[in-house]
This record gives C-alpha cells, structure tokens and sequence, in this order.
C-alpha cells in the first residue's frame, strides 16, 4: 500500500519512495547534531582533572603540576601564635595585614588544598579561624582571621628534608591596636622567595622585627665548671669561649645579624639559665659550643658533630654524651629542682616538635659547610636529650669541636688560624638559616 502524508489543510496524500528516502536521511542527520551538542555541552562542564570528593569533603585526586597543601595547624597563646601548612614543596609566599576586620594574608601560587574544609573553623591564640582557596587564576590565599590586633613577626617556608614536607610557617605576636593600623598602612605584601630576593626589614609587610635577627651563641661550662680537658691541660671551658668570639666576630663583621654570648668571661651559667637566656630574648637561633673527650685510646676518636634534641639517642655514644653534658650543674655543686614547667602541656609538645624540626634543617646546614673544610665524626649529625637545647621556641644545636683527648684536634682547637677559618664555615650557615626563618637577605 502507498504511504500518505498530512498537507497543512489535513488533506492526505500520498508519498514516494524518493520523498521516504530524503526524509529518512534528514533524521539520521538531525540525530547526529543532537549527539555532537550534547557531546559539546557535556565536554564543557568536565573537570581538567576528575576530582573525587572524599568523605571529609576533600578532594582525592590532584591536578598535575600544582603544589599540593596536606595539613594545616595553629600552635601558641594569645602571646605569640603560630601557624604552619605543610606542603610538598617549597613556594614563593606574599604576607600582609589587613583592617576591619582583623586579618593576616598569604597568598601564593596556585595549590591543590588537600587539607579538611573543618580544619580552620577552630582557632587558637591570636587566630580566631582560618580559610583557603584559589582567588584567582594561578594563585591561591589562606586568610587567617585575627582575634586581636597582631603583627607578622615571621613568615617563611622551609624545605622539605628527609621525607617531611616543606613548611610554610607565620608568626604572629600580639601588639596594640594603634601599632596594628600603622603596619596595615605600611603593609605591602612582601615577597619571600629565593634568599637574594628578600628585602631589607623595612620593606616587610606588617614585619615587627626592624632590627636584625638574634643568634645567642653560648660558650659551654665556666667557672667552677672547666668541662673536658685537654692533653696540653687546656680546659674546655677556654677552648669553648675562644671559638665563640671567634665566631661572634666573623656573624658580626656579616652585618646580618646581631650577636650575644650566654658568658663573656670565666663564670658559671647553669643549663636551665642558658635556656631561658635565649628565649627570654627571643633569639632567632642558639648555639652551643663544646668540645668532648673520650675514654677510648687517644688517637681512636677526632672530629666534630653536631646534636639536636631527640628524648632517644641516635646511639651510645650520644646517649652518653648527653649524660655527661647534663650533669654540668652538679658538678658545679649547684642543686636544682628538674624543669617542669609546660612540659605536660600538649601546646608545648606542638610547638617543641616544630622547633625541633627547624634545628634539624640548621644541623643539616651546619654539617654541609663545616665538611668543606672540617674534620668530622662519622655521622656526624646525632641527637640526644640534652638538656640545654630544650627550648620549645628557639631552634638549637650543640656544636662539638673536636676531642680534647686526641692530639690532633687539641691543636687545631687551640689555633687562632683553625678557629677564624671555622667561624666563616659557621657564618655562613647561620646566615642561610636566619635569611630562611627570618626573610632576611644573606650576605655576599
């Protein structure tokens, strides 16, 4: 039978078999434009890279190339607080003060956030609460909402070592509210990138610190305390206090930093004393200076090392060296009741485990300038509980010279020649890590 088809009036006529034929075309046609729009519309609401909401609300796969943020905290008081983002990378930051309300921003390069939404919503000390995200192409903020009138005391990111991520860090300490309008209004956002492109201290953003960082630099034992001694009866105590005039001379002739001896003669510094002399002035870095002496036959151990703070011992040795080190008050006859103060605090523990972090990137810095030129121990970064590096807010190290046990080292120590050239090594490490922590240029 012949088809028909309806004319506008109703009226039915019939079809061809060309016309049936055009008609079917013209659908197969239509049906592939609609499948192309659809594939278009579809192509253009689809993500650069699939990004899977996790159940915490984070993302779980990153887009290639970006930096990515895992972990976000805030540690201290309403004194002094701290907050620290951990990154995988190391990153060029922009930190400024903003007004009304109260904030602190960073902003930096675009970054995958790979941090919880809820991580911010709790604040701490001088922060109320604090936020992320990107804000425009390639670049990305963290806003912290202050509490109270602050200043930035600090703003840095440390290279990530031995498997832990780069940090970013901000410092902020309490001040008034007319001090807080003037560094709003001198406050342009200051680059922290490479070390030879950090400005000069007037040049930092909100920055309160206009003078130069503090290194304490403390000349183990004294007075009643002589230390080791030597094989040509050279206590260590003099041996200590001679290196760190040297060094103290070669940081200040750098013109980056400013200097302070924890004794600048033959006298008695109990440990806890040490301690709370650097942090009571808020130091940027503190430096033990010691030599050691062995047991062992005279010649079996020379060299230097360098120790950071660890409750358990990187070996025996340490262990043992820490002991003796800490005996240093009673053998000066000095009876003292243990430091307890902050210690079962979980704030305290934050911040120590921070610090601590930042004293093992300068003894890693310390070890890599010293072995140009130095002799050092095998290993010669160790750690263990000495009691003169626990300073929750101030990053230490122990330097030990040499063995005022083995000839060799008891000559070099007691060369004006050998202390003048190790002071430069030691310069130029201190300044690297100060320029880091502080956003200070370093000398040339």
């Amino acid at each position: 039978m012949e088809s028909t088809r309806s004319t506008l009036a109703g009226t039915a006529l019939p079809i061809t078999a060309s016309q049936r034929r055009e008609k079917k075309c013209r659908t197969a046609s239509a049906a592939r434009g609609i499948t192309a729009a659809v594939f278009i519309l579809l192509a253009s609401f689809s993500p650069v890279s699939a990004q899977t909401p996790a159940a915490d609300g984070r993302l779980n796969s990153v887009p290639s190339a970006l930096p990515v943020a895992s972990e976000a905290r805030l540690i201290g008081d309403q004194r002094r607080t701290r907050f620290v983002m951990d990154i995988d990378r190391r990153l060029d930051i922009a930190v400024s003060l903003l007004a009304e309300p109260s904030r602190v921003v960073v902003d930096l390069p675009e970054t995958f956030f790979k941090v919880s939404p809820d991580s911010g919503r709790e604040g701490r000390g001088l922060v109320s609460g604090f936020r992320f995200g990107q804000v425009a192409s390639g670049k990305s903020r963290i806003v912290l909402d202050a509490s109270s009138p602050v200043l930035i005391d600090r703003a840095f990111v440390l290279d990530p070592l031995d498997g832990a991520p780069a940090r970013l860090v901000v410092d902020l300490v309490k001040t008034g509210q007319d001090e807080f309008l003037r560094a709003v209004r001198r406050s342009a956002a200051t680059k922290i990138s490479d070390v030879k492109d950090r400005g000069r201290a007037g040049e930092r953003g909100g920055a309160t610190r206009a003078e130069r960082p503090l290194v304490v630099l403390d000349p183990g034992h004294g007075g009643v305390d002589t230390g080791a001694v030597g094989q040509d009866t050279t206590p260590e105590k003099v041996i200590t206090l001679e290196m760190a005039k040297a060094l103290k001379a070669a940081l200040e002739a750098s013109g980056q930093v400013r200097v302070i001896l924890t004794r600048e003669g033959d006298s008695f510094i109990s440990l806890p004393d040490r301690v709370r002399f650097a942090r009571e002035r808020q130091a940027a870095l503190f430096l033990s200076i010691h030599a050691d002496s062995s047991a062992k036959p005279a010649q079996a151990l020379s060299g230097a090392s360098v120790y950071t703070l660890s409750e358990t011992a990187s070996d025996e040795e340490a262990a043992a060296y820490a002991e003796r080190e800490n005996k240093a008050d009673q053998i000066a006859g000095v009876d003292l009741p243990p430091d307890t103060s902050d210690v079962a605090d979980i704030l305290f523990d934050l911040m120590h485990r921070e610090t601590k972090n930042f004293s093992v990137h300068f003894a890693r810095q310390l070890v890599s300038e010293l072995k140009q030129s130095v002799r050092l121990v095998k290993n010669p970064h160790r750690f263990a509980g000495f009691r003169v590096l626990r300073a929750p807010d101030v990053p230490s190290a122990l330097l030990e010279l040499g063995y005022l046990t083995n000839k060799d080292d008891t000559r070099l120590l007691n060369s004006q020649e050998w202390r003048e050239k190790t002071a430069l090594r030691l310069t130029k490490a201190i300044i690297s890590f100060v320029s880091v922590t502080v956003g200070r240029s370093q000398a040339p």
